[in-house]
């Protein structure tokens, strides 16, 4: 029985010395194999500080469509967010009024031709007689005077008769350069008066941000200068662009103490009037560490890098990180100058994995 035991107990123990030694060639078989990779060198460098500022997207070109007439909406087909070419219709008045005044106007200068003729007659008449010297001086003068006011009447005849047909020109309201419909003040059978804003037209493709900056922060920019700046594209994601500064108004607001600035966007950006906008200016430096995004690894929630020691072997290390830059993000703690930092590997890092280096670098 005592030699069965012995014989179990043997077994058992050289298969757990077999299972030792398998484990310990896989850890080691691990540890020797070799990842290609590619690190840098963390140098500190001066990085900018930059203030942040609420603004909002304008249009460059923008009018309050207004109507010359006084008149009662008849027409109008268009709407909030329509796109109008330029010379498209708008709003349309009664021209009921404008209709009756023409009509009185033609009847003026029917009454004014009419005297015309009766003062064209006499005035013939009584010149033959004056050159025969059948009548006075001062009675064809009389005459005379007469036929020239009758000439002048008919003159300003048709000339209301005209100004009252160019009324005619004002009855359609028509978009003065193509554009966005973006406000409708008025509806159909409202009464429109010369000067009132009906609506309010945009052009498309020309946009400014127009936002209110400290003292400090007016004192770095200058007319032409480019500034980042932050709105939200068509799909309302976040979309970094640079605009140039297009105007500084030196006097400052006397309860707020900011500064107006207006910054011109590039064509190309997906900008919407209306829009929220984040203009980052910078007001300082300060020391710091920059890393590559492809640096910062995120195990387990938690941010960090790996970290290259003697021998090739790498570490994980959670970092603290700041802000983000166009060339990366901003380290505040977890990394010191001098260091080397994995950027890019060919295979999946853990801690104790040794590397073997590709290239190198610094930031």
């Amino acid at each position: 029985m005592l030699n069965k035991s012995m014989r179990l107990c043997c077994f058992v123990g050289i298969a757990l010395l077999l299972c030792q030694n398998s484990v310990f060639a896989a850890a080691q078989s691990l540890t020797a194999a070799e990842i290609k990779a590619q690190v840098v060198v963390v140098c500190e460098q001066s990085l900018p500080i930059f203030a942040t500022f609420p603004g909002s997207v304008n249009s460059t070109n923008e009018v309050q469509v207004a109507s010359r007439l006084m008149g009662y909406v008849k027409t109008l087909p268009v709407h909030e967010g329509q796109q109008v070419q330029k010379g498209e219709l708008l709003l349309s008045l009664d021209a009921s009024d404008i209709n009756g005044a023409i009509a009185q106007a033609q009847a003026g200068v029917a009454n004014a031709e009419s005297v015309l003729a009766d003062a064209t007659a006499n005035y013939q008449r009584f010149s033959e007689l004056y050159q025969q010297q059948a009548i006075p001086q001062q009675q064809f003068q009389q005459v005379e005077m007469g036929y020239r006011v009758a000439q002048g009447n008919r003159a300003a005849a048709k000339a209301a008769l005209l100004q009252a047909q160019a009324q005619l020109n004002y009855v359609d309201v028509r978009a003065p350069f193509a554009g966005t419909v973006v406000t409708k003040y008025i509806d159909l059978g409202q009464l429109a008066a010369p000067g009132q804003p009906l609506m309010v037209l945009q052009s498309a493709g020309h946009f400014q941000v127009l936002v209110q900056v400290s003292q400090r922060a007016f004192e770095q920019l200058r007319i032409g200068q480019m500034v980042p700046v932050v709105i939200d594209d068509s799909n309302y994601q976040p979309q970094r662009v640079r605009a140039t500064v297009a105007r500084l108004v030196d006097a400052a607001d006397p309860v707020t103490h900011s500064h107006s600035v207006k910054l011109n966007l590039p064509e190309d950006s997906s900008a919407r009037s209306g829009a929220f906008a984040r203009v980052q200016i910078q007001v300082a430096t300060q020391p710091g560490i920059l890393l590559p995004q492809s640096a910062i690894q995120r195990r387990a929630g938690i941010d960090g890098v790996f970290v290259l020691h003697n021998g090739g072997v790498v570490t994980f290390r959670m970092v603290r990180l700041g802000g983000s830059r166009a060339a990366g993000l901003i380290v505040l703690s977890g990394v010191v100058a001098g260091e080397q930092v994995v950027v890019s590997a060919e295979g999946k890092l853990n801690n104790g994995v040794k590397v073997q280096l590709v290239t190198g670098g610094s930031v």
